[in-house]
């Protein structure tokens, strides 16, 4: 499997190598166990391919390794919960059954209150990292620290030759002692070389407008 490399460009956006040239579309979805030959062994990926703007529910299975962890009707349900919570958030109109305030109805499209009230029911909090600071404070690499679940990309994508913009989940996960790029935008989950490759990349999606959020095992208090 070929690795991956991250440049930052002088105009702040990342650069990616051709092995994650991934175009955003709306392909049907794909779901794939991968098979990674690493010392001898062969690791199975779970690895959901990208649907419409169901990319946070692809994240969430792909971060948790495991098909059916969360489902289009479960996060609906947890956007209907939000919107009932915050009956004041959306303005009613004649569209409204479709776009709800914290989700898309037929299409996905799940923003971010969604991500953690889903990874609260499985016992996970969100920690948001502050861009300023960069990602040199994060903990990757110790293999025994039992409190990073995973992390989380909220990025920009572009499509239709950059006439359309929006954003899309990814997630980053370790898998025994080596970091996975699980987006479901690729093809195929990509391997990071090691912790330093995987700084470069975190530290470009900053510097390139996204967002990045820890998962942790543990439930904030």
């Amino acid at each position: 499997m070929e690795m991956m490399s991250y440049y930052c460009r002088k105009d702040g956006h990342p650069l990616r190598t051709q092995a994650l040239s991934a175009v955003f579309s709306s392909r049907r979805s794909v779901i794939s166990i991968s098979k990674f030959l690493m010392s001898g062994e062969t690791k199975l990926i779970h690895h959901e391919r990208q649907r419409l703007q169901f990319c946070l529910l692809h994240t969430l299975n792909n971060l948790f390794q495991e098909k059916g962890a969360f489902t289009r009707s479960s996060l609906n349900d947890i956007s209907l919960k939000l919107d009932l919570e915050s009956p004041n958030e959306g303005t009613w109109n004649p569209v409204s059954f479709i776009f709800k305030p914290h989700h898309n109805e037929l299409t996905g499209n799940y923003d971010v209150n969604v991500l953690i009230a889903a990874l609260e029911t499985r016992g996970k909090s969100v920690i948001w990292h502050d861009k300023r600071v960069g990602c040199s404070s994060i903990n990757l690499d110790d293999e025994n620290d039992s409190k990073l679940f995973g992390i989380v990309l909220n990025v920009t994508v572009r499509k239709y030759r950059g006439l359309w913009k929006g954003r899309h989940w990814i997630a980053l996960r370790r898998i025994d002692s080596l970091w996975y790029n699980l987006d479901s935008d690729l093809s195929d989950p990509q391997p990071f070389e090691n912790v330093e490759e995987l700084r470069r990349y975190l530290d470009c999606v900053l510097c390139s407008g996204g967002e990045v959020f820890l998962v942790m095992n543990q439930t904030l208090t």
